[in-house]
């Protein structure tokens, strides 16, 4: 990943109040059965907000809003509000509602590496991985709520990046409960692939262009993707399923 400018950080900083107007727009579809929250409970969460520290959900900011579908099933597509943080300069980690209101429920987590922990990546586990290079280049990826100088430096920085998503509640068809195992996501990689209706509703929203993005875009380079990313493409796609074996998937030395 390149760097940022110290404008650009300057930009980010002075302008980090205005992050919420990019919010509280896109109200969550999925109701779930429960009872109401007790006064009590009310309290006790009103106690626990002042008074525990929440360091790590204090990194969380950077705001992206995109679109995803099932790895092996295009027509499984959802918009996806990823709030992230920077671990370090090559490694950003992502948690994604199916909102950005009070009501927004959690279905799942994306991790984002730089091309040059992707290349590092074994050949298997490239193929969990998507590329970035379509959903900035085509205005479909925004930073709600920023500047587009600041938008447009962000995306300089991730269009050469790669993403690993799990969904873990489906709530494009789960509208209750998060049920089901999870689904590795995938991100669109050309023209003609994601549902415009849903980019339509999402830019009305958001009072957002993804054709004005990507007139405003046209300037950062495309990166060549590299070899094991968007495996689907060629046929080689991986899914999670449950089976009934207790060995772990994976050994630590």
């Amino acid at each position: 990943m390149t760097s940022f400018s110290s404008q650009s950080i300057f930009i980010a900083l002075t302008l980090l109040g205005m992050l919420s107007c990019g919010g509280k727009n896109t109200s969550s579809n999925v109701q779930s059965p429960g009872a109401e929250k007790t006064a009590k409970t009310k309290t006790l969460e009103a106690g626990a907000d002042v008074l525990q520290n929440k360091a790590p959900l204090n990194k969380l900011n950077m705001y992206l809003d995109g679109f995803h579908f099932y790895n092996g099933h295009m027509d499984g597509q959802m918009e996806a509000h990823h709030y992230c943080s920077d671990i370090n300069e090559d490694l950003t980690q992502c948690i994604i509602y199916d909102g950005n209101g009070a009501n927004a429920k959690i279905m799942g987590v994306e991790y984002i590496v730089s091309e040059k922990l992707f290349k590092t990546l074994p050949a298997e586990e490239r193929k969990l991985w998507h590329s970035h290079v379509h959903e900035v280049k085509s205005g479909q990826l925004i930073a709600p709520g920023i500047p587009q100088i600041a938008e447009h430096e962000l995306m300089e920085k991730l269009v050469s990046t790669y993403g690993k998503t799990f969904h873990t509640w489906h709530t494009d068809r789960e509208l209750t409960l998060p049920v089901g195992h999870p689904m590795i996501m995938m991100g669109f990689t050309k023209d003609g692939q994601v549902d415009t209706s849903m980019v339509v509703d999402r830019d009305k929203r958001f009072d957002v262009s993804t054709a004005k993005n990507r007139e405003n875009r046209a300037d950062i380079p495309a990166p060549a993707i590299l070899p094991g990313a968007n495996a689907w493409q060629q046929g080689e796609v991986r899914q999670l399923q449950v089976v009934n074996e207790a060995r772990p998937a994976h050994t630590h030395k």
